[in-house]
């Protein structure tokens, strides 16, 4: 027989009357139940609803009949789910909060039991078994003490539970699991470890600054700035350092009168991090002007000092005419300065710079009377003078970093202008400048001491015996010197 061929069934003829007959459509329904699925198949619990045991002549009683029907059908779909997925696990889910509960089937849940209603609760870990505060269990032979194996794994696993809850210890619900003393000390150990380094990492992120020095609180130090209308906007990074980071900006409105905000800015911020200040405290504790305010208990003082502290010596610069950026304003660790560049592009400094012998020699006679004039009149020493600190700009050479800058009575103030004497000397004669003179008389040209020494132990020596002077005399009678005594004043350098 083809299997798509038309059965050959007899058509049998009925009145109108049957056709709209009820009990005739349930008979017919029967028999094609009966001929699809020989076998009966219960499809949900309870007893079948049927019209002869309750009222059918409401529409409501029919739609409310039909949903706890199918309410029943889907909570023994979500049990046999549940059973599937569960099977013979200790750990079990359950679909409770899926399920219909309708408030006309009082039947539907009466075979169901809530675990949340029962005292065993299968998500809570079972304590496990200790010994009694006697110290031991058990009788004759099978006495068992505290110290014992099993003991004391199971009391170490149960600890784990007041580790820090960053530290995950894992899910052994329904384990007997058992540490050994030695690696439960090994895990404690090492969470109360990864809790410090936490607390620490929090602090440095919180109350430091970050790589590129804008923590939380400098940033909202640049908001208000530019919220206030001094800076338009600040377009990014230019310079990373040791100590700071500096960061141009266009320049907005002037707050006062008096103080005009140039079109360029440079926003120097001091790194909060307090590594590379620790080692650098010489610079400021015996500085007369910072000497009472130091402590070493405060470090962050420090920082704020340090910004200060370059304010005070930019100004000094300024009022005598050095080449230096201008100071636009102080706010705790950020300053902001005049941009020395121009559209974004800082001036490159004068290592990085190819000039020709003549621009060479005009650089290194510009230097030779900034040093002088940083040392008579404005009575600082620059302390860190090297071709990394001076910029080329509009054919001419920029001061910058003076924030460590001292005067030369401090105590080691004349170590520091030979060192900057070093410094230049050995750049301008590797330069090819022929007039460069060497580190000693560079010193006198700028001090105007006039030491009289043959190589550099003595001349050195003579520093430090001047120092040690100014020192005792600033112990004996609680001020400093107003200068070194020299022989006349320094001679001024020119071309």
């Amino acid at each position: 027989q083809c299997p798509w061929g038309a059965p050959n069934t007899a058509s049998i003829s009925c009145s109108l009357a049957d056709v709209m007959s009820e009990q005739l459509a349930k008979e017919l329904q029967l028999e094609e139940e009966n001929a699809a699925f020989p076998e009966a198949v219960a499809v949900a619990e309870g007893p079948f609803i049927t019209g002869e045991n309750i009222d059918t002549s409401s529409d409501l009683m029919l739609a409310q009949m039909l949903q706890m029907e199918f309410d029943r059908e889907y909570d023994a779909q979500l049990r046999r789910e549940e059973k599937k997925i569960n099977g013979d696990s200790k750990v079990s889910i359950s679909f409770e909060n899926y399920r219909k509960v309708h408030p006309y089937d009082s039947d539907s849940s009466e075979d169901e039991v809530d675990w949340q209603d029962t005292p065993h609760d299968p998500y809570r870990a079972d304590k496990p078994t200790t010994t009694p505060r006697k110290g031991f269990i058990g009788k004759g032979k099978d006495i068992t003490t505290k110290h014992d194996e099993v003991v004391c794994g199971r009391k170490n696993t149960a600890r784990m539970e007041n580790f820090a809850p960053e530290f995950q210890v894992g899910d052994g619900i329904g384990m007997d699991l058992k540490l050994s003393n030695q690696v439960f000390n090994a895990l404690k150990q090492h969470a109360y470890s990864e809790e410090r380094r936490s607390a620490r990492l929090h602090e440095k992120k919180e109350h430091s600054t970050a790589e590129k020095a804008v923590d939380p609180k400098t940033r909202l130090l640049l908001y208000k700035m530019v919220n206030a209308g001094m800076l338009e906007t600040i377009t990014g990074c230019i310079s990373t350092g040791k100590e700071s980071v500096v960061f141009h900006a266009y320049g907005g409105k002037s707050v006062t009168e008096d103080k005009v905000i140039p079109p360029e800015c440079a926003i120097k911020v001091f790194k909060t991090t307090l590594n590379e200040f620790k080692n650098r405290d010489k610079y400021i504790k015996d500085d007369y002007r910072f000497k009472d305010r130091f402590s070493k208990l405060n470090p962050r003082k420090i920082i704020r000092m340090w910004a200060e502290k370059e304010m005070h010596n930019l100004t000094r610069m300024q009022n005598a005419g050095i080449p230096c950026p201008q100071v636009v304003i102080l706010k705790k660790h950020v300053l902001v300065m005049s941009f020395i560049g121009q559209d974004q592009v800082p001036a490159p400094k004068l290592k990085d710079v190819t000039l020709s012998s003549e621009d060479m020699k005009k650089a290194y006679y510009q230097i030779l009377n900034m040093m002088q004039q940083l040392y008579k009149e404005c009575n600082l020493v620059h302390a860190d003078l090297s071709e990394y600190n001076m910029l080329w700009h509009d054919g001419k050479v920029w001061l910058i970093d003076v924030s460590q800058s001292v005067e030369p009575t401090h105590p080691h103030g004349l170590e520091f202008l030979f060192r900057d004497c070093r410094n230049v000397s050995q750049f301008f004669q590797k330069g090819g400048v022929a007039e460069a003179l060497n580190e000693r008389e560079l010193f006198n040209a700028v001090s105007g001491l006039n030491i009289t020494a043959d190589n550099e132990v003595d001349f050195q020596a003579e520093i430090e015996a001047l120092e040690k002077m100014n020192e005792d005399h600033v112990q004996n009678h609680g001020k400093k010197l107003p200068m070194f005594s020299s022989n006349g004043d320094p001679p001024i350098y020119d071309e």
